[in-house]
Formats: C-alpha cells, structure tokens, sequence
C-alpha cells in the first residue's frame, strides 16, 4: 500500500507499534528497552512480573528507585511504555485472586511511575476455557472486572481485557460489567482462530470499546508472510472507525527460527510500521545509483547473509549493517572493473591503482562496521564474507592433529584470520580460496619445521573419518 506524506504524518499521531517484553524474553529486565530501539518500535507493553501461586506480582518496580532507573532509561533511548500487562493471568484465575484489588492498585501504581500510562492488559486465560457460559463463574468474573474497572476510572486509567468472545460476545459482556474503566484489549489471533473477518468484528466492536490491540497471529509465520491478516485493509478499517493506539505484537514468530528475538519481532515490527506508522530510514544510504538492479538484488542478498548470521535483518540496525556490506562489495567491484580498464594499456598501473585503493579501503569497512557492531560481530561479517573457512580450517588442523598443543592452535588461528583479511577483498569466490590455500601452505611448512608429517597425520585422520562414517 502506498501512503501519501499527510497520511504518514497522521499515521504517526495515530498509530504507535510496540512488543510485550516477556515475549522478547525482557520481562521487566532494562535491556527491553535497548532491544525494542534495536528492533525500531516504538516501545513496550511493560509486564507486571510472574504471579503464579503469590498474593502479589514479581514487581520490581514497586521499589520507587528501580522505577525511576527504568523512567530514565526508557527517555534516553525514546521508547515508551505503552502499557502494562498482569500477563500473569493468563495462567492465574482471577476469580480465586481475593487480592484482585490490590494487583490491580499495584499496577495503576506502576503505570504512574512509568510516564502516566493510560492502558492496562488483563488477560482472562487464568479462569478456563467455559468461564463465560458457566453462569456461575461468568457472573464472578464480571463482579471483580466491575471493581477493577471502577478502580481504573478513579485513577484515569483503563484496563484492557482479552476474552475469547466475538465482538458481539464481548459488546454483552461490557454491558454486563458495566464500568467505562473496562475495554477490550483487542488480539486479531482469537478472531483468526474464531474464523471471523478482523475488519467486520472491529467495526462492530466499535472504536471506543477497543483500548488497545496484539496485533499479531498465533506462532507460524511472520505478519508479511500471513494470508489471515490483512494488514491493508486492517488499517483501512482502524483509519474510517477513526480509532487511535498502540498495537502491539506478541506473537506471530516463523517457528523455524522461535528464539530469534531480533528477527522475528525486527520484521514483524517493521512489517507493521510500514503499513501503521512510518519506518526509521537507514543512517547508512545504499550506494546503488546508477547500477544493473539485479546486480544490486543479487549484493543485497548477498549482505543479508550477514545480518541473518547476526539475527539483525528486518531491524533499522540491520539495515544499516546491510548496506555497509553491500556498499563494500559495489566498492570492491569499482575498484576491480577500473583495474580491467587500465590493464588494456598499463598493466603496472592498473595494478598498483588497484592494490592502493584495496589498502586505503580496506580499513574504513572495519570502521563502518563498528559504528554498529562489537568486535566479534564484526569478524563474523568477515567470516560470512569469506564462507567461513577460517573456522572450518582451524577444526580441520585440530582434528587432523589431535597433539596440537594449545600453542600451535592459536598460531593456525592467527594465520587463518590474516588470510581473511586478504581474501575479504579478493574479487571472486576463486580468488579468496586461493588467498587461504597460500596460507595452508604456510602453515603446513610451519607444522613440518615442528615435527609433524602432514602426509601421515592427513591419511590417519581420513582413516579416522572412515571408521566413524562405518561405525556411527
């Protein structure tokens, strides 16, 4: 979908995209902040701790001097709290909770000390699958979301419940608690689940009766890859019900990726800020005026394998690590298709030309790098870079020579890291496996000068290879 400039700039007043922190693996932790800036939302559904079998919730935040470190931390970076959740009944019912006023008041509290937050998540999952059609147990549950809410009203707040129920289901149920301190904290993954339309059961529901929205599917594909949300026309509809919020994604991870934090919320943050609000523009620009588009779609996805190495794609720092490598590479072909010119009429010049610009650039991409990266990361760009054979060589020499003393292992490793250095700027995938063949050769010499018959440790370790592939 194509948004015009004054659309973006209502979509930024409107619309804010954010991630619960215990489902980015932060609960209540300080790094949630710096990970939600990583990922490129604009802030968290901050939880309240795990409650399980307690009177009260996990709160670190009750301690007045932890709140403020968390305040600060969150304006430093510029993400928000959003919300704050009572995830913990999900699991807990609320009904068996006597102390439901005083989770509910610890939670005002903390959504006080946190910037004046409006809005609150209370899930209902604690009170089973049939709460709503025992009589019994619906009426009980209305009781205490009553007193909730009315205790909400009193301190200019609203809590946001996920039930299981439609939006005429849960139009009834609002009726029955009867308190403007309650809404619905909207979740499109019970309305997919449900087979209803997202669309058609928000328009029904009504914009004033939704607080809040997880907008996100169970765990199996990302957002952009779902057939079941339509992400257009969702914000299509939000656009003409004149509705305004947070949403937030819980879910929708790829399942064969789950614990990649970065990649999963990255792109389904991204995803959803391209269609809600406005994505940060990389700080890095792509160096690809003027070239062949699919040379730069084939660098592009050469690049990529880096950030995936580093888990870091579809984020605003991956991004800027994308573009860093992918402009190397254009350099290195500039550099390379010049030599080839001059070579037609001075073969010495062209080649001195080319050595001096490898030299001078070589060491600004390091530079670029780490602007972004630590140094570790920075090597495993280098190792994607170059097909990892710096580690697959060092495991080969170990377990070829299993006498290697701790010595000798780290001088390969030395060796093997200098070629990189080489092969990184070598013009083809030929050229920088012949830059590390020079420097096993080097280190076969060095090994024999230490009384090592190559021959005989290589034909040992083949014969080693055999009896493990016979006798697994």
């Amino acid at each position: 979908m194509v948004v015009g400039w004054p659309s973006l700039v209502m979509a930024q007043e409107r619309y804010h995209v954010g991630v619960c922190d215990w489902m980015i693996l932060k609960r209540q932790k300080l790094g949630a902040f710096e990970l939600a800036r990583t990922i490129g939302c604009d802030g968290i559904e901050l939880d309240m701790g795990g409650l399980g079998n307690r009177d009260a919730f996990d709160n670190k935040l009750r301690d007045d001097s932890e709140a403020a470190r968390f305040k600060h931390t969150a304006d430093s970076l510029g993400i928000a709290v959003g919300a704050v959740a009572m995830s913990g009944f999900y699991a807990q019912d609320l009904t068996k909770k006597d102390t439901y006023l005083q989770l509910a008041a610890d939670c005002f509290d903390t959504m006080d000390k946190m910037g004046n937050v409006e809005v609150a998540f209370l899930p209902l999952g604690g009170c089973g699958n049939s709460w709503h059609t025992d009589k019994a147990k619906r009426a009980a549950v209305v009781k205490r979301l009553h007193d909730i809410g009315e205790a909400a009203k009193a301190r200019g707040k609203r809590v946001g419940i996920d039930t299981p129920l439609d939006a005429k289901g849960n139009l009834k149920l609002l009726r029955e608690i009867n308190s403007s301190g309650i809404a619905i904290f909207y979740k499109w993954q019970t309305i997919i689940e449900n087979g209803g339309d997202i669309c058609k059961d928000m328009q029904r529901l009504g914009a004033a009766n939704i607080c809040a929205i997880h907008a996100s599917n169970t765990d199996s594909l990302w957002l952009r890859d779902d057939p079941a949300v339509d992400l257009p026309a969702i914000r299509q509809t939000l656009d003409k019900m004149g509705w305004s919020g947070w949403l937030f994604v819980e879910r929708s991870r790829n399942t064969t990726m789950v614990r990649n934090v970065k990649m999963n919320y990255g792109c389904n943050v991204r995803t959803l800020m391209e269609t809600f609000s406005t994505y940060p523009a990389a700080e890095v620009a792509l160096n690809s005026q003027g070239r062949d588009e699919s040379y730069v779609t084939t660098i592009i996805g050469r690049a990529q394998k880096a950030t995936d190495k580093l888990g870091i794609t579809w984020t605003p720092l991956g991004q800027n690590v994308l573009n860093i490598i992918a402009n190397r590479y254009f350099t290195l072909n500039d550099i390379y298709a010049e030599r080839d010119s001059l070579k037609k009429t001075d073969k010495q010049l062209a080649t001195a030309l080319c050595d001096s610009k490898l030299y001078r650039s070589h060491f600004g991409f390091d530079a670029d790098l780490s602007k972004y990266l630590k140094p570790g990361e920075v090597e495993q760009v280098k190792d994607v870079m170059t097909y990892d054979v710096v580690h697959v060589t060092h495991k080969a020499y170990c377990d070829m020579i299993p006498t290697l003393t701790a010595e000798e292992k780290a001088q390969i490793m030395i060796w093997l890291k200098e070629a990189r250095e080489l092969a990184v700027d070598a013009e083809s995938s030929n050229k920088k496996h012949e830059t590390f063949k020079k420097y096993k050769g080097r280190i076969n010499n060095y090994l024999s000068k230490r009384g090592y018959d190559i021959q005989k440790e290589r034909e040992g370790w083949e014969q080693r290879t055999k009896q493990k592939q016979t006798n697994p």
